[in-house]
């Protein structure tokens, strides 16, 4: 089988560790020399390895984890060499590959022979952007539910506030909220701090 890449290199990475396998060919009639070593996930750790990847010239790592653990592994790497990220469901398992070292050592023949398919990994600018919007949509799902909680308090205190109003965090439902939390009970006062809110006074007393 045609040999893609001559110094590959595989990367099973784990929470705390990654398996690298550097792969590199023999001279001559010498077989080709696979060596397993163990790193730390820690940025330091990775930046050495980092160093010894492109002193050995290797031209392809393939990295396979589960989770998000090869992220670092990734990010501080992508500068400096070519990359492949491989889901472990594509990097099958075979008969007797149980060990993380073995594990490393079918990803650099694998990667070798150009026999593995690539996950899509954004560029920098894209992930920053995917991260943001991700971001956003979480705090926006936190913010609803924080709402929710609030009308429900509201409710079990027989306050009907949001049968009155369409934002429970509008400028004068948050007036007349604080009020309430300031010890204010007496309705006559609370419905003088609904500015423009389009609701009479009477219906906000009886609310």
């Amino acid at each position: 089988m045609e040999v893609v890449y001559p110094r590959c290199a595989g990367l099973d990475v784990s929470k705390r560790d990654v398996k690298v396998c550097v792969r590199i060919p023999g001279r001559g009639s010498r077989p080709t020399r696979a060596t397993v070593t163990t790193w730390g996930s820690t940025t330091r750790q990775i930046l050495a390895l980092r160093d010894i990847l492109v002193a050995e010239s290797v031209g392809m790592v393939v990295i396979e984890s589960t989770g998000t653990y090869w992220k670092p592994f990734y990010y501080l790497l992508e500068d400096h060499l070519a990359l492949t990220l491989v889901n472990a469901r594509e990097a099958k398992t075979v008969p007797g590959r149980k060990t993380d070292v073995a594990d490393a050592e079918w990803l650099a023949d694998l990667g070798a022979h150009g026999l593995v398919r690539a996950s899509l990994v954004p560029p920098p600018p894209i992930r920053e952007l995917r991260d943001l919007t991700r971001a956003r949509a979480t705090i926006a799902r936190e913010r609803a539910r924080e709402v929710q909680r609030l009308e429900k308090l509201l409710e079990d205190a027989q306050i009907k506030l949001s049968s009155l109003v369409t934002d429970l965090c509008g400028v004068a439902s948050r007036r007349i909220l604080t009020a309430l939390m300031s010890g204010v009970t007496d309705p006559a006062a609370l419905v003088l701090l609904r500015g423009g809110l389009k609701v009479s006074a009477a219906d906000l007393t009886e609310a």
